[in-house]
């Protein structure tokens, strides 16, 4: 006891304490803002997020390279890139982070009364490079300490009320996903994490995936990134089942 508290009093409060607002380094590759300023070459993208007519970057598909910065294409630092609505992912000209902020996470009555107070999570890595995962990991460490809004990831489907799934679905994994699907009890919600369970980012034209599981069931959360920051992932949780 005298240990935690010698801690407590050396080390001060290690979490942010504000973390719908916290700062976010320059060098972060965000919110993509776009103005045509016809230098654009669409074969520099990787995934086929970038279109030129017109200009949009689909954030589903995109994995924040940076091959497409030019005149045209500028990322800003904003980290708040969920969404409740695909199509809302396509970021066209003159869209600002404040307006696809206000109308991107839409939070249903119902997920509110259920999940506002507690929301456990399953994480499924559907053949996924690792890189998504040790982010999600990294929301619950003492930084960034997920588990202080009642939101936590848990060992089993069937202790859930919902499923992350990170990676772009392989053959391998399609059975198992759908399986810890089945296992986890109503009601329950499912968010994609990251630009391969979104849309299989790189992997997207691979004939190894099977993705017939986004056409079976309902998501109900978007959450963009290659890797997803800690911060677009709790932030989008914590709009999801509790903006007003």
């Amino acid at each position: 006891m005298l240990d935690t508290i010698k801690l407590k009093y050396f080390q001060g409060n290690q979490f942010i304490p504000d973390i719908q607002n916290a700062p976010m380094r320059s060098q972060f590759r965000g919110f993509p803002i776009l103005k045509n300023c016809g230098d654009i070459d669409e074969s520099v993208c990787p995934t086929g997020a970038l279109k030129a007519n017109p200009l949009s970057i689909d954030l589903g598909k995109c994995t924040l390279c940076g091959a497409c910065k030019c005149e045209s294409v500028q990322f800003s630092n904003y980290y708040k890139l969920a969404s409740t609505s695909r199509e809302k992912l396509v970021i066209t000209e003159g869209m600002t982070p404040e307006e696809f902020e206000k109308t991107a996470v839409e939070c249903r009555k119902e997920i509110r009364r259920v999940f506002s107070k507690s929301l456990k999570l399953r994480q499924v890595s559907a053949a996924g490079c690792n890189g998504c995962e040790m982010e999600l990991n990294a929301c619950s460490n003492c930084n960034f300490d997920m588990g202080r809004f009642g939101i936590d990831f848990v060992a089993s489907p069937r202790h859930a009320d919902g499923l992350v799934i990170t990676g772009p679905i392989s053959e391998n994994m399609a059975y198992a996903l759908e399986d810890c699907y089945k296992s986890t009890p109503d009601p329950k919600i499912v968010i994609l994490a990251g630009a391969c369970a979104i849309s299989g980012g790189v992997f997207q034209n691979s004939s190894k995936l099977n993705r017939e599981f986004l056409e079976k069931y309902p998501i109900d959360l978007y959450i963009p990134g290659c890797p997803v920051h800690p911060l677009t992932f709790i932030n989008g949780v914590l709009d999801f089942i509790s903006k007003k």
